[in-house]
């Protein structure tokens, strides 16, 4: 039996992988780089071993120096989590070379499924060859034959565009996965994916446990998902099961990992795993590993999927038949972005990461509370001895239950170098309309102080009609409302989903009278005799608001403008308003110049702004921190370039990201080149705009 486990990974699953070994009574021990070296799943491990670097080239995806820190901290297996060396089955081959247990799946079948070619062809499912592909057959996809999270994924609908298509997905993936090797597959629109868990033991017992719809999905990642998989007919359930088994049997599977299917109503071939009613599924890929939206599979099975692993790893037998689920479980993806921004991810210090719905999520130390189960990543627990370590009896859920599995915790700094998932937020409630209101509401009174984040866009998700009903979910959700395309009623989605919430202007009215409530508190003042001009701050959020107010003989505040605002209560923390007879509070949190109302988040503009922040028209700045992977192929000071026209392409957080022209004109400068490294707001071009005709008039 192990006695230490060391967890090949970091962030969250780390962490969620040790919870469950410290239930379990199980030594844990981290693997860290520079950038990590004061993060959360260091803090929570018993031992932690640097791996000297910051990118994860040099750290985290170096399994020869991972397997050493196993061998240098006495552990006796190593779990690989997700991403990363999770897939590699050299690297599972050197563990277990090493003397050591591995968590996972045999490096075997690690090898015929990592290749999604190979999968297809071990199922007897070819895959298009790009010389065949017609006008006929548009859209394909162009997709990495390794890897995952939606690295090496280009869509293309035009015959011309197939070839750029296919040399960047390569480099992408080259760069990503050390393997460039691609493939092309139809193209089904706005399908749903849907995806099956499964978990084998040694001696041929495979179980599947049940469906995941993963459908809602920006750039190929998920962004919500739930289980179970929600309106799918019995007989396509039941050839989805079988073909799931099929998949792990075929390769001798040990441990837990996912098949993947695209289910939609389209005839178009992509090697059919069974059909119902009038919907077909259609085989996507297997993954070898433990899936990031194992919780919603956990909750409604009252399942712990990770003590299961550990369990089947040291050659624990599974009982014949999983438990049957329970109710409805959704879990949404709380991200570092800006989707309004074109999902620029952001970084920067985390001020405050606290869910009052769910009160045991880690502290700034890494401690928890004393139940923990609510939101350590722990699963639901029915009551009752079991035999196998996870293999609990599901319950029926009596009341919705929250969890939050999560790698940071307030005060811990967001950067460059990894995913921006802050958190994944999951509710178990006895229904899907249960679930998806209170995850709206969880999220909803979450305290998120720091980099912009894609809560809004979360909450307005999982409350908009195409989510509610599920005959509408599909993975062209986000670019039938956010991107600008056509909903499913056919009304235009464009900016639908990238709304502020409202009432940005009581909250600015809010963080001006803290700030003076504050500064009376701290300098002194009140009241005069003499009436004085208003007091005036601004603050600029989705808008820009100007707060002007008086302080009043009792103490308190009036406020002049906006009109029809009263203040009720003021205090440099909360502050409550009336507005047309009914009153409202607002907690507010300042750190520096940005102020945070509720779910509001504002800049305090300065009295006297700076001139040299001011840039000239058509430079182009960085807007995040990342590295330069490649520039325009051709491109060179002197060119024209078009609005839009992409320039260059920078590598943040484990996503390529798109730089486009400010503007029509001449490119008269470039400061880009491959394998520089930059800094937010970093001047990268600058384009000399076209003139105007307005402009061209009045130079004549």
């Amino acid at each position: 039996m192990m006695t230490t486990v060391l967890v090949a990974n970091r962030g969250e699953i780390a962490c969620r992988v040790f919870r469950t070994c410290r239930e379990l009574g199980i030594a844990t021990v981290a693997v860290y780089s520079d950038a990590d070296a004061g993060a959360l799943h260091v803090r929570e491990a018993d031992a932690a071993v640097r791996l000297p670097g910051a990118t994860p080239a040099e750290t985290y995806l170096r399994g020869d120096l991972v397997v050493k820190a196993a061998l240098a901290a006495g552990a006796d297996a190593v779990h690989p989590g997700y991403g990363f060396l999770s897939e590699n089955k050299e690297f599972a081959q050197a563990v277990i070379e090493a003397g050591l247990l591995w968590i996972g799946p045999p490096p075997a079948a690690i090898e015929a499924m990592a290749s999604k070619t190979r999968a297809k062809e071990l199922l007897g499912i070819p895959p298009l060859a790009a010389a065949d592909v017609t006008e006929a057959e548009l859209p394909v996809l162009v997709k990495a034959a390794a890897g995952g999270g939606g690295r090496g994924m280009r869509v293309v609908r035009e015959l011309d565009a197939l070839k750029g298509a296919l040399a960047a997905a390569s480099a992408e993936a080259l760069s990503a996965f050390g393997d460039g090797e691609v493939f092309v597959e139809p193209y089904v629109e706005d399908g749903r994916h849907v995806e099956v868990q499964i978990l084998a033991d040694a001696h041929g017992t495979v179980w599947t446990l049940g469906t995941r719809d993963c459908s809602l999905q920006r750039r190929h990642q998920k962004v919500i998902e739930e289980a179970p998989a929600p309106g799918l007919p019995a007989e396509l359930l039941d050839s989805l099961y079988a073909a799931s088994a099929s998949a792990a049997r075929a390769v001798g599977y040990v441990g837990a990992g996912t098949v993947e299917f695209l289910v939609a109503e389209s005839p178009r071939a992509l090697g059919s795993a069974g059909a119902g009613g009038n919907l077909v599924a259609h085989f996507l890929e297997m993954n070898t590993r433990l899936q990031v939206e194992h919780p919603v599979t956990e909750e409604i099975h009252g399942l712990d999927l990770v003590a299961l692993q550990l369990a089947v790893a040291e050659g624990t037998p599974l009982p014949p038949e999983p438990p049957a689920p329970r109710g409805h479980a959704i879990e949404a993806r709380l991200y570092a972005e800006d989707p309004a921004g074109g999902w620029t991810p952001q970084t920067g210090v985390l001020h405050t990461l606290e869910f009052p719905d769910a009160p045991d999520a880690p502290d700034a130390t890494g401690a928890t509370g004393a139940t923990g189960a609510a939101a350590t990543g722990a699963p639901a627990r029915a009551s009752g001895a079991s035999a196998l370590p996870g293999a609990v009896p599901a319950h029926a859920p009596a009341r919705t239950r929250v969890r939050v599995d999560t790698g940071y915790a307030s005060g811990d700094t967001v950067g460059v170098h990894y995913d921006a998932m802050l958190a994944k937020v999951v509710v178990h409630a006895p229904t899907r309309a249960e679930a998806a209101r209170k995850l709206a509401h969880v999220l909803e009174r979450a305290r998120i102080h720091g980099p912009v984040t894609n809560r809004d866009l979360l909450v307005a998700s999982l409350r908009h009609p195409d989510f509610t009903d599920p005959a509408r979910l599909g993975t062209g959700f986000y670019e039938r409302h956010v991107e600008g395309a056509v909903s499913a009623d056919g009304t235009d989605g464009v900016g639908v989903l990238t709304e502020p919430p409202a009432g940005e202007e009581q909250a600015a009215v809010a963080a001006a009278l803290a700030a003076a409530a504050q500064g009376r508190g701290r300098f002194g003042g009140g009241w005069r005799n003499v009436r004085s001009q208003d007091e005036t701050r601004t603050y600029t959020g989705h808008g820009t608001h100007e707060v002007r107010y008086r302080p009043t003989r009792t103490g308190g505040h009036e406020v002049t403008a906006p009109p029809g605002i009263r203040a009720v209560a003021v205090g440099p923390d909360r502050v409550s308003l009336e507005v047309d007879g009914v009153v409202r509070h607002f907690e507010v949190a300042r750190h520096g110049d940005t102020v945070f109302v509720g779910r509001h988040r504002l800049t305090a503009a300065p009295r006297f702004p700076d001139p040299r922040e001011q840039t000239a028209p058509g430079s182009l700045l960085a807007p995040m921190p990342g590295t330069v992977v490649r520039v325009a192929e051709g491109l060179a000071v002197g060119d024209p370039v078009e609005a839009g026209q992409p320039l260059l392409w920078l590598e943040a957080m484990k996503m390529e990201h798109r730089v486009t022209a400010p503007a029509s004109g001449t490119l008269t400068a470039l400061h880009a080149a491959p394998g520089r490294q930059v800094e937010v707001g970093a001047l990268l071009a600058v384009v000399q705009p076209v003139p105007t005709e307005a402009q061209e008039d009045q130079t004549a």
